[in-house]
């Protein structure tokens, strides 16, 4: 498995890329994921940043022009606690922030904190 060199060198460089408007929600975001889960790790993959459980993969910020997404890889098992998440499929749902608006941190903390959980037990 690939690992990235400066893992820290390169989140700030993936915050440095963005756009001045979607900087402030973007570190809403990130601030409020690694509250929730302090021992979590970071990575930029794909050009987007990654929380890392144990090396697995548990969401990912994803700028859009208008909002950005809050994307969690088993959130299909989270969507009936959580109606707020978006998506069809087998596994991922969305959680999407618009730049104009707050970032709803307790809802992004309680949801951070149950993929988590189902992290952990996997």
């Amino acid at each position: 498995m690939r690992h990235l060199a400066r893992p820290a060198a390169m989140v700030a460089s993936f915050f440095d890329s963005l756009p001045p408007g979607q900087v402030a929600a973007a570190m809403a975001l990130h601030q409020a994921v690694m509250t929730a889960a302090p021992g979590i790790d970071l990575a930029v993959r794909w050009g987007n940043l990654m929380f890392l459980v144990r090396g697995h993969h548990l969401a990912t910020m994803v700028p859009h022009k208008a909002q950005a997404h809050l994307q969690f890889f088993q959130g299909a098992l989270l969507a009936e606690q959580f109606p707020q998440l978006e998506g069809v499929g087998k596994g991922m749902r969305i959680l999407k922030f618009r730049y104009s608006q707050p970032v709803d941190v307790e809802l992004v903390q309680r949801i951070v904190a149950a993929a988590m959980q189902l992290r952990i037990s996997v």
